[in-house]
């Protein structure tokens, strides 16, 4: 499949109905199964060693609870993109500007299947969490990206991005993630 950056998705909010696709996506080549976006969100046993069937499990419950987890882009019927953008309550402290967590969301995380990286789908599905946190009436949108050239985080997007988004600086979380945000 070959598309560009005008290409433009098709973008899902991930719910029962598209669980299975999100699991495509997951766990195919390269995708994140390992992790099952369940880094900064609460996870009972956190210690525990047995890896990504508890995590997806985890991620499974949340979705079948109607509890919003993120968006899924689709280029035709292919699930393609993933970014994880939900209330910050449903998420362990981040380290993020003070604020009432049930007015702020976050975006903590994006995969893009490795074949269509570099095409503009990053932007595309910061686009659609945004306009996805403002349909739910949020009143901030909060990230926590890194920079271009960071070792770590890179899953959370680079200040550049968010910058091109409108968002504004908001303080530091760690050595290397900024907090940034945008008011809807």
């Amino acid at each position: 499949m070959s598309t560009g950056p005008s290409d433009p998705l098709r973008i899902v909010e991930v719910d029962r109905d598209h669980w299975s696709d999100l699991a495509r996506l997951f766990e195919a080549r390269g995708g994140p199964s390992f992790c099952w976006c369940m880094v900064w969100r609460p996870l009972q046993n956190r210690g525990r060693q047995d890896g990504g069937r508890r995590r997806r499990a985890a991620l499974q419950r949340r979705v079948r609870a109607g509890t919003p987890v993120g968006i899924l882009g689709y280029l035709g019927n292919e699930p393609v993109a993933w970014c994880s953008v939900a209330p910050r309550s449903t998420y362990r402290p981040l380290g993020g500007a003070p604020g009432p967590d049930d007015e702020v969301w976050s975006v903590v995380c994006f995969y893009v299947a490795p074949r269509l990286r570099r095409r503009g789908l990053m932007r595309q599905m910061l686009q659609a969490a945004i306009e996805t946190a403002r349909r739910h009436g949020a009143a901030v949108l909060e990230a926590y990206p890194v920079e271009v050239g960071s070792p770590s985080y890179r899953f959370m997007g680079f200040v550049p991005l968010f910058r091109a988004a409108g968002f504004a600086p908001a303080g530091r979380a760690g050595v290397r993630r900024h907090v940034m945000r945008l008011a809807l």
